[in-house]
C-alpha cells in the first residue's frame, strides 16, 4: 500500500472493530509547562487572575460540548459533568490559586503541582476503575493549560473526511466537537480500557487502541493505518498481503458483530434448558445504558467508590440515594447489587484521613473501614435502603473474611432500617443482603457464612491475588496470577457447593466472569449467575446458549483433576475447540473489569 516500511504498535484494545483509513494527526503533545516566578502584590493577583480567567474559559468550552450532545449521546452527559466537577472542585480550583499565592509561581506552575497531586488520589486506588479516572483531572487540567497558553489546537468541527483520529490524547469535550460519521477509528498515546475516551467510542460503536505512548509522534497526517481495536493493535503504512487480510478480517467482524448484538438480548439458557443470568458492573447510574444496550439483564455489581474520590467532601445520603434510585427505576424490577465501599480511608479525595499503612491491600479496606467508620457506612447503608423502594435493590459486602464480620454488618443494617422505619421512610424490609468472596478464610468457612447471607458473589480478581500472593501490577509475579489455576478452580467449586447446600445462589462478577473461554467451566462448576463489563455480555451470552450444563458438569470434574493451570488450559483449549470453534475465533475482545 505505501513505499514507507510497514510498522506495527502495540496498545490496548478499547473498543473492539477495525478501521482501515488515513490518519488526521490531530495533536503531537500536551502543552508545555514553564516555569516563572512571581514577585507578589498586584504580579501575584494579576496571576490569579490569569488562572481563573482560563478556569473560566475551560468551564465554558466544558459547557458548550455538553450543550452540543446529540440524543444518541445525551446519556453520556455524566462524563462532562464529572469534568465539570473536577474543575470547580477545589482540589484545582482552590489549590492552584493557593499556590500562586504561597509559592510565588506561575498559574501554569501552580496548575502542574496541583494536578499531580489530584491524579495521586486516584492512581493510589486499587481499582482499576477508579485508578483510570486520573485521566479526568488530566483533561481538565490540559484545557485549562491550553487557554493558560493561547492554544486551542484543531478545530475538530471541520473534520470533513473519512479518517482515523490520532492524538496525545482526546477529552470527551474534544469527542463531541467532531461529526463522528467521518471518524473511523481512534488512536492516541494516553488512555485504557476504562477510560472516558473508551466509553465514548465504546457508545459510538468506533474501534479504538489506546495506551499507545508515542504513536502522535510516530504517525503523520496521510499515514495509511490499520486500528485493530480487538487485538490492540496499530498498523502504519501495512503492506499488501496485511491490508487484503485485515480487510477480510473486517468484513467477517462487522458481520459476526451485527449478528451477536441481534442476539444480545435473548435469554441465556443453555442446550439442556438450564438458566443463568447475565448482568454487568457498572460505576456510575449513567452507565447503565450501554449495559442494556448490550444485552444485561441486570447490575450484578454496582462499584461505589467513584463517588468518594472524585470530590473533596464525602457524598451525602442524598446523592448516593439519587445514584442507587436511577439504576433500580430504569432496570424495571431486574436486579441491582449494591456494593458498600471497597477501599480505605486513605484514598478519599474527601478530608478523612487514616495513618499510611505498609500493605493497604491486606489493611483497612472494604467492610472492616466501613465496621470502623460507621457514620460514613451508615449513610451509604441508608442511600442504599432508601433505594429498594424503587426496584430490585440488592446489598452486598465487600471483603468479608467470617462470619463475625457479616454478623457485625448485618447488626448495623437492622439499625439503620430501624430508624428509617421511625422517621416513616420508605424501602424494602426484605433487601437480600450478599457477601463477596474475595479471601480464603471465606471460602473455608463458605458452610457458615450461607446461613447468614442471601447469596454469594464470587470476586475473582481479588481471590487470586491473595489465594495466590500473586500483586497483578508486579511484572516479575504478574504470570503467575492464573484463574485456571487448580487451587481457584476447587475454590469456586467448594463456595458454590457450600451456597447450594445452604440454599443461596452464588455468582461471579470477578473478570473471570467476563471471559469467554472460561465461561462454560464456570457452567460446569455450578455458578447461577455472572456480571462482566458490558461489552463481553454478548459473546458470554452467545457461548452459554449453545453449552450444555450437564456436559460441562462432567467436563468440570475433570479440569478438578490436573494438578496444574498449564494442564487445565491445554484441557480447555481442546475441548472448547471441538465445540465453540467459530464463536471463539471471532476477535472480539474481552474487557477488563474489576470485582
Amino acid at each position: 500500500m505505501s513505499a514507507a516500511k510497514q510498522k506495527t504498535l502495540k496498545g490496548v484494545g478499547a473498543s473492539p472493530g477495525i478501521a482501515i483509513g488515513r490518519a488526521l494527526v490531530v495533536s503531537k503533545s500536551p502543552v508545555r509547562v514553564p516555569y516563572r516566578p512571581v514577585g507578589g502584590g498586584d504580579e501575584t493577583e494579576r496571576e490569579v487572575e490569569r488562572f481563573q480567567k482560563a478556569l473560566n474559559a475551560a468551564r465554558d468550552d466544558l459547557n458548550k460540548a455538553k450543550a452540543e450532545l446529540g440524543p444518541d449521546l445525551a446519556d453520556y452527559a455524566y462524563i462532562i459533568e464529572a469534568h465539570l466537577g473536577i474543575l470547580g472542585d477545589k482540589m484545582i480550583s482552590q489549590r492552584g490559586e493557593d499556590l500562586i499565592r504561597s509559592q510565588g509561581i506561575n498559574a501554569e506552575w501552580a496548575l502542574g503541582l496541583a494536578e499531580a497531586e489530584a491524579k495521586s488520589i486516584f492512581e493510589n486506588v486499587k481499582d482499576d476503575y477508579i485508578r483510570s479516572r486520573s485521566t479526568d483531572v488530566e483533561y481538565v487540567a490540559g484545557q485549562v493549560l491550553k487557554h493558560l497558553a493561547g492554544n486551542n489546537g484543531i478545530e475538530l468541527s471541520t473534520i470533513r473526511e473519512k479518517v482515523v483520529v490520532v492524538a496525545h490524547d482526546l477529552s470527551p469535550a474534544e469527542t463531541t466537537q467532531m461529526d463522528l460519521s467521518w471518524v473511523m477509528g481512534f488512536v492516541t498515546d494516553m488512555g485504557g480500557p476504562t477510560s472516558h475516551t473508551a466509553i465514548m467510542a465504546q457508545a459510538k460503536a468506533v474501534p479504538a487502541v489506546l495506551g499507545l505512548e508515542r504513536v502522535s509522534q510516530e504517525v503523520k497526517s496521510g499515514d495509511f493505518v490499520i486500528v485493530d481495536g480487538s487485538a490492540g493493535a496499530v498498523i502504519v503504512n501495512p503492506d499488501e498481503e496485511t491490508l487484503h487480510d485485515y480487510r477480510d478480517q473486517q468484513e467477517a467482524y462487522e458481520l459476526y458483530a451485527q449478528e451477536i448484538l441481534a442476539q444480545a438480548h435473548l435469554p441465556t439458557n443453555t442446550t439442556d434448558g438450564r438458566r443463568l443470568e447475565v448482568g454487568a458492573n457498572i460505576e456510575l447510574a449513567e452507565e447503565l445504558g450501554t449495559a442494556l444496550t448490550y444485552g444485561a439483564e441486570g447490575v450484578g455489581l454496582f462499584r461505589t467508590e467513584f463517588l468518594y474520590v472524585s470530590q473533596r467532601t464525602l457524598p451525602t445520603e442524598e446523592e448516593l440515594f439519587v445514584n442507587f434510585k436511577t439504576v433500580a427505576q430504569r432496570l424495571g424490577g431486574r436486579p441491582v447489587n449494591i456494593r458498600t465501599l471497597d477501599i480505605g480511608g486513605d484514598k478519599f479525595a474527601s478530608s478523612v484521613e487514616l495513618a499510611p499503612e505498609i500493605n493497604p491491600a491486606l489493611g483497612l479496606r472494604a467492610i472492616r473501614y466501613c465496621l470502623k467508620e460507621q457514620a460514613l457506612f451508615r449513610t451509604q447503608l441508608r442511600a442504599i435502603l432508601r433505594a429498594s423502594a424503587y426496584g430490585k435493590v440488592r446489598v452486598m459486602f465487600p471483603l468479608i473474611s467470617g462470619v463475625g464480620e457479616l454478623l457485625q454488618a448485618r447488626a448495623v443494617l437492622e439499625q439503620v432500617k430501624q430508624g428509617l422505619a421511625e422517621q416513616g421512610q420508605a424501602y424494602d424490609p426484605k433487601l437480600e443482603v450478599g457477601i463477596m468472596i474475595e479471601v480464603p478464610s471465606a471460602v473455608a468457612v463458605a458452610d457458615l457464612l450461607a446461613q447468614h447471607a442471601d447469596f454469594f458473589s464470587i470476586g475473582t480478581n481479588d481471590l487470586i491475588q491473595y489465594s495466590l500472593a500473586i500483586d497483578r501490577v508486579n511484572e516479575y509475579v504478574a504470570h503467575l496470577y492464573q484463574p485456571l489455576h487448580p487451587a481457584v478452580l476447587r475454590m469456586i467449586r467448594q463456595v458454590v457447593d457450600a451456597g447450594h447446600a445452604g440454599g443461596i445462589p452464588v455468582a461471579m462478577c470477578g473478570e473471570m466472569a467476563g471471559d469467554a473461554r472460561a465461561v462454560p467451566l464456570l457452567l460446569g462448576l455450578g455458578l447461577d449467575s455472572l456480571s462482566m463489563n458490558p461489552l463481553a455480555i454478548p459473546r458470554v451470552k452467545q457461548v452459554l446458549r449453545l453449552a450444555s450444563a450437564q456436559e460441562w458438569g462432567r467436563l468440570a470434574k475433570n479440569a478438578l483433576g490436573f494438578a496444574t493451570a498449564a494442564e487445565v488450559s491445554r484441557f480447555m483449549e481442546t475441548e472448547l475447540g471441538s465445540r465453540f470453534s467459530t464463536v471463539l475465533a471471532a476477535r472480539v475482545p474481552l474487557p477488563a473489569q474489576t470485582g
